[in-house]
């Protein structure tokens, strides 16, 4: 079994970000009372507050399939922005970083919608494929049906973690064309790398990350193993330990990859990250523990559009800030900024 490489020095995370970071009053400070990179990535989870109202809508996708967004229902300016957001592996629009964005984008008056990824939205997909971190031809029609949606008003696009990693991809893929899409996009702790966070996430302290994934992952393989019958191994998905066991067992044969390092390979952001001419702020703490720093870009991977910003704490999507108990606001002001400065 391979094994995830040594982490090096947080300054070289600084070093990459300097000639690319966005300029920005706001920079990034994790409170002093919630040290180190698993608290700051478990205990926002305890901050979620509450759910904005929000209004579905299913829609069906070109290969025959469904999925849900969730729009913000709260009141709206006419000719408000749009901001769409990607979520993680098995979020939703009741994430905690879906919950605390919305309630901003509402409290603007802008509008808002959650992508929901196939079966992830409360009720399994129709086909035996599910999702995947590197999906960007799913990016792209739904990108393509928002700005449809979205009429003349500015599109922005925020990918979160593995949605973060699917929009970068597109984002990269498309060069100039992407403008004809959106006006801006975001991605907050994407894995880029997609071999180092998975072997990374089979490690250590990091399994506890793992474990939780597992359990919604493999009962949902399951029933697709069980729906399909031949298509997938349902004993290897049963004994899948890692998430390593997983995409091999389900998430590359699901979606036309060799094997588990195909996918990883073929999947992963970071090759692309230097076609992006769409302004895109690429956000990633430096002790994420899902997201090695040798995964992090250097200065010549990014491209033109990129603005990279790398604080040394915020753990994975936390970046708490402010006195006990702690707010999560930072972050969807620190996206907002972003757009606002493309409008």
């Amino acid at each position: 079994m391979q094994k995830a490489p040594r982490r090096v020095p947080s300054v070289l995370c600084a070093l990459a970000s300097t000639n690319h970071a966005s300029n920005t009053v706001n920079a990034y400070r994790a409170p002093w009372w919630l040290p180190g990179g698993h608290a700051e990535t478990l205990y926002p989870l305890t901050r979620k507050g509450v759910t904005p109202p929000y209004r579905r809508q299913r829609i069906d996708t070109p290969d025959g399939d469904f999925v849900d967004i969730d729009w913000l229902d709260t009141p709206s300016d006419d000719d408000a922005p749009l901001v769409l957001l990607f979520h993680g592996l098995e979020g939703s629009s009741r994430s905690h970083y879906a919950r605390s964005l919305m309630r901003a984008v509402a409290a603007r008056r802008w509008k808002g919608a959650v992508f929901h990824f196939r079966g992830c939205s409360g009720s399994p997909n129709r086909l035996s494929r599910a999702y995947h971190s590197g999906d960007s031809h799913e990016i792209d029609w739904a990108l393509a049906w928002m700005r449809l949606n979205a009429c003349d008003a500015p599109l922005f696009a925020v990918g979160v973690s593995l949605g973060g990693n699917a929009l970068l991809k597109w984002l990269g893929e498309q060069e100039t064309a992407a403008q004809q899409h959106l006006d801006a996009a975001a991605a907050v702790c994407p894995p880029l790398d997609l071999t180092l966070s998975g072997l990374n996430l089979g490690q250590g302290l990091n399994r506890i990350y793992t474990r939780h994934f597992l359990q919604t992952l493999i009962p949902k393989a399951l029933e697709k193993a069980e729906r399909f019958p031949g298509h997938f191994d349902r004993d290897r998905i049963r004994r899948a330990a890692s998430l390593q066991d997983f995409d091999d067992a389900y998430t590359a044969p699901a979606h036309g990859f060799a094997d588990v390092f195909d996918y990883w390979r073929r999947a992963s952001a970071k090759p692309a990250l230097g076609g992006i001419r769409l302004p895109t702020l690429l956000l990633n703490a430096a002790n994420d523990p899902f997201v090695p720093l040798d995964a992090l870009p250097t200065a010549r991977d990014l491209g033109p559009g990129v603005g990279f910003e790398c604080p040394p704490r915020g753990g994975h999507v936390g970046f708490l800030h402010g006195n006990w108990p702690g707010s999560l606001e930072w972050l969807p002001q620190r996206l907002l900024a972003h757009f606002d400065r493309q409008r």
